[in-house]
């Protein structure tokens, strides 16, 4: 099972790449590691994702569904699509979005994701 949007190899390796230039201050906090999902592998809080980059290079993040709603209206970012549904949670930004919107979507998910993992 792949994100929507195929797999593009030289996107996905810029889009990890960005992500873990990104990672030192999240890597830094308890209970954060690398961990694979959809065959990729991201920022993990207890072993639930909040960061990862996808097969066609954007970042996807899990936010609260009426903060994905807001931000998908805001432009920052678009639901994430599965087997032709959106993902209420999840949600990619783009490659080329700024660090700005990248940091933000993955400061929003990792203190979602924090709260609701049982420590």
């Amino acid at each position: 099972m792949s994100p929507a949007g195929g797999s593009h190899p030289e996107a996905r390796a810029a889009a990890q790449a960005r992500l873990e230039s990104l990672a030192g201050p999240y890597e830094a906090r308890p209970g954060v590691a690398w961990e694979r999902m959809f065959g990729s592998t991201g920022l993990a809080v207890r072993g639930k994702i909040f960061g990862v980059a996808t097969h066609d290079g954007r970042l996807m993040v899990k936010i609260p569904e009426a903060r994905a709603e807001q931000r998908i209206a805001d432009g920052e970012c678009e639901a994430m699509v599965m087997r032709g549904r959106p993902m209420r949670e999840w949600v990619v930004a783009p490659l080329d979005a700024p660090d700005t919107v990248w940091v933000s979507l993955l400061d929003e998910s990792y203190a979602y994701l924090d709260a609701i993992t049982p420590r």
